[in-house]
């Protein structure tokens, strides 16, 4: 493997090997919701007696678990909730997810995206522009609708060589309407019995149609420019 390879390809082996050895140590058997809840009280106390480093410590534990993309997620954003309140805990989470999907996203671009498109096939190279120019649209409605798992849309981008300010910021905004439904349900942690019953189904449709309305003007643009197209044939 030559060094411009090795150099390439070396963030993206450090998190799978991170997350390998998440699953190794059977994390996520520690970190349930069972668990969480035995253990709100002490959370709280050591809160209460060092915010500051309860909150950095938060943040650090959420960033590293959206990069190796551990399953936690939601019940870190329930904690958060619980720990620092809806509004400061949905700001803590949305900044740590942000981050930590960031840092998944450019280890993946770094690594495949290169790779990926000059091996593409003409399927993805008539796909790849299109996702570029209008990637506020896609993102902020893969973001917001439920269907998407949350790594998959950190992953996907990387291939399609979205550029970075656009991902950091439909990541930002298209998170914070479910992180602050969940943060504001991780208030009452102690009453949750199982994560399924979190979201309502009102609430899947809500996030599904702000999904569906963010995609609305770059559906507007497509059409607009396909019959300017259409327009131009017609006058040749």
């Amino acid at each position: 493997m030559s060094t411009d390879i090795f150099k390439r390809v070396l963030p993206l082996v450090v998190i799978i090997s991170l997350l390998i050895l998440a699953w190794i140590l059977d994390i996520t058997s520690f970190i349930n919701l069972e668990s969480l809840k035995l253990q709100r009280e002490n959370f709280i106390d050591h809160v209460t007696r060092y915010p500051i480093l309860s909150a950095a410590g938060f943040i650090a534990i959420y960033i590293l678990s959206v990069a190796i993309s551990l399953p936690i997620a939601t019940l870190l954003t329930l904690l958060g909730g619980f720990l620092f309140g809806r509004w400061l805990g949905t700001l803590l989470i949305v900044i740590s997810a942000t981050i930590g999907a960031t840092i998944l996203f450019l280890a993946a671009r770094r690594a495949i995206g290169n790779s990926l498109r000059e091996k593409a096939g003409p399927l993805y190279k008539k796909i790849e522009p299109n996702m570029r120019h209008n990637a506020i649209g896609y993102l902020l409605f893969m973001r917001l609708v439920p269907l998407f798992p949350f790594f998959m849309v950190n992953i996907v981008p990387a291939l399609f060589n979205i550029r970075l300010f656009p991902y950091i910021v439909t990541t930002f905004v298209g998170i914070i309407p479910g992180t602050f439904v969940y943060a504001n349900v991780g208030r009452e942690l102690g009453t949750i019995e199982t994560l399924t019953d979190l979201a309502s189904v009102e609430t899947l449709i809500a996030f599904s149609l702000l999904g569906v309305f963010a995609l609305i003007p770059t559906i507007y643009k497509q059409i607009q420019a396909r019959n300017n197209l259409s327009s131009l044939n017609k006058l040749d």
